[in-house]
């Protein structure tokens, strides 16, 4: 009988130790994510394939 008052009162306390660090585990602020910004890549990209399929239809048509 003491040996179950022990193992009550080990696990009580691991269990209270536990409860108190649980919230600090995940105690981490992840920034934001930054916004989006347009550095042009995307629209020289897009002239560039314009440009390739035009000079594909040229050559298409000119032979």
């Amino acid at each position: 009988m003491e040996v179950l008052r022990v193992h009550l009162f080990v696990m009580s306390v691991i269990a209270f130790v536990l409860t108190s660090v649980a919230p600090s585990i995940n105690a981490q602020i992840i920034p934001p994510a930054p916004a989006p910004t347009s550095d042009g890549i995307a629209v020289d990209q897009g002239i560039a394939y314009l440009l390739m399929l035009l000079a594909l239809v040229l050559t298409y048509i000119i032979h």
